[in-house]
């Protein structure tokens, strides 16, 4: 079984947001069991040194335009990962946009990546192509009309994200009119990249069983619940999983301190150090730390709206987070205000290692939440999840059952909610027992990548037989 995977961004190479980490540990489970291998775009900021060039080049057509790809490639552990770079899709500085947003060319950009992966699944005789999100949703689309035997998967890791263009991209796409309606591509007088997906693909996943109901309903299914409905039956939730050799507090070379369940007492010593790095005092008050893009989905308004109440109470509270001015600018007179509150802007991988090891608690209020890692990676770390009951997160994360992870766990996306848990949160603190009892629990349970794999294994042996 030959497998291609593709995505807009693998970890290692390219990364924005959770996609990247799943293009990276996904394949590396799978590849005890298929022969896989993943592609990518290769972006203007990637130096092409660093990156072996494949004897593989052809062209690819749209819209009547000759565009011509040039293959390199790399090994990552037991993984070979494809790099398409052609002139349009490689000439921007970042991956999908900049500060006045998305990229205008973003869908012949991401076209003629869709096409230049389906003529190298053809090359490399794949079997299966695993397409991921908007920026690869038109590979079934691609695969149908070419009435290739290749099949496809198509995962869905944020229904919000869509791919939506004005209708003249079907021209630029070379895509006939007959694919300019409510059946196939077409959304509200615009072309929808992700139906492509969802309607070509042979069999579509979400990355969380709670996910893949809440999208057939209106208040998740971001409008196109009615064609998720109509097409549900080719519809899984597997829950993603984390790469516990990158993510493991026990070797982590970010860390200050290395430790495991049974030496808690240096993971205090890692909360030491931060706290002095940031700027934040007395170790002793509670941590509660949340590493997150700025954006709506992840619960900044019901956040912002709780602050007062919240940094006033015994505790320190620590963010990292790049994404909209507007929540930055709406966060910083907090941190001006309150001495117990850091916002740190931007992203750092090493730093958001350290400070999942120091914390005692992690925020994730998010509204929606197809999956989610950052509450499995903090229960790795030992930093016990508070969170809203929703997607991934209510399949991952349980107050009162005792099931991988446990954590403090709130139904509703409300202010009076969100300090609720709080509250509970500084009173499991303070009974230190139970409190290192959530933590050694947690820093045991399995978090890898293996279930999901296996799941997405069967579902490739599901389409080929």
């Amino acid at each position: 079984m030959r497998v291609l995977f593709c995505a807009s961004e693998i970890y290692g190479y390219a990364k924005s947001g959770g996609l990247a980490d799943v293009g990276h540990s996904l394949t590396q489970a799978l590849s005890k069991d298929a022969e896989i291998f993943s592609v990518m775009p290769l972006y203007a900021f990637m130096d092409k040194k660093s990156y072996q060039k494949s004897s593989i080049k052809f062209s690819v057509t749209l819209g009547g335009i000759e565009y011509k790809i040039a293959i390199y490639e790399a090994m990552t552990q037991s993984v070979k990962t494809y790099f398409i770079n052609s002139s349009i899709l490689s000439s921007t500085k970042f991956m999908y946009g900049d500060e006045k947003g998305e990229y205008t060319n973003n869908d012949i950009r991401f076209g003629i990546f869709c096409a230049a992966v389906v003529e190298l699944a053809t090359i490399l005789k794949a079997d299966i192509i695993h397409a991921n999100d908007w920026h690869t949703a038109l590979i079934p689309l691609f695969i149908k009309r070419a009435k290739s035997n290749i099949k496809t998967l198509f995962t869905i890791h944020n229904l919000a994200y869509q791919g939506i263009f004005d209708k003249s991209s079907l021209g630029r796409l070379g895509l006939e009119n007959k694919y300019f309606h409510m059946d196939a591509l077409e959304f509200y007088g615009k072309v929808n990249f992700l139906k492509a997906g969802i309607i070509y693909g042979d069999a579509v996943t979400t990355v969380s069983p709670t996910y893949a109901k809440e999208i057939l309903t209106k208040e998740f299914g971001c409008g196109l619940e009615g064609l998720l409905e109509a097409h549900k039956t080719k519809l899984t939730g597997i829950l993603n999983g984390i790469d516990e050799s990158v993510f493991n507090p026990q070797n982590d070379t970010a860390l200050y301190n290395t430790y495991s369940y049974e030496t808690l007492q240096k993971k205090y010593e890692n909360k030491k150090e931060l706290q002095k790095e940031v700027g934040l005092k007395d170790v002793k008050k509670p941590l509660f730390i949340m590493i997150s893009r700025l954006v709506h989905q992840k619960g900044f308004d019901i956040l912002i709206e709780s602050l007062d109440d919240f940094l006033k109470e015994d505790i320190n509270f620590l963010l990292l987070a790049n994404g909209e001015d507007g929540y930055k600018q709406a966060l910083e007179p907090y941190a001006q205000k309150y001495k117990n509150f850091k916002l740190l802007s931007g992203y750092d991988e090493a730093l958001s290692h350290r400070i999942y090891a120091s914390g005692d608690f992690l925020l994730m209020p998010s509204l929606f939440e197809p999956c989610g890692l950052n509450q499995m990676i903090a229960a790795r770390y030992g930093t016990i999840p508070i969170v809203h009951s929703v997607g991934g997160l209510k399949d991952s994360v349980h107050e009162k059952k005792i099931k991988c992870a446990k954590g403090i766990v709130f139904l509703q996306p409300t202010k009076k909610a969100l300090l609720l848990a709080i509250k509970r949160a500084l009173k499991l603190k303070k009974d230190e027992k139970r409190f290192n009892e959530f933590i050694s629990f947690n820093m045991k349970c399995d978090f890898s990548f293996e279930k999901s794999a296996a799941a997405y294994f069967e579902l490739y042996k599901k389409l080929l037989s």
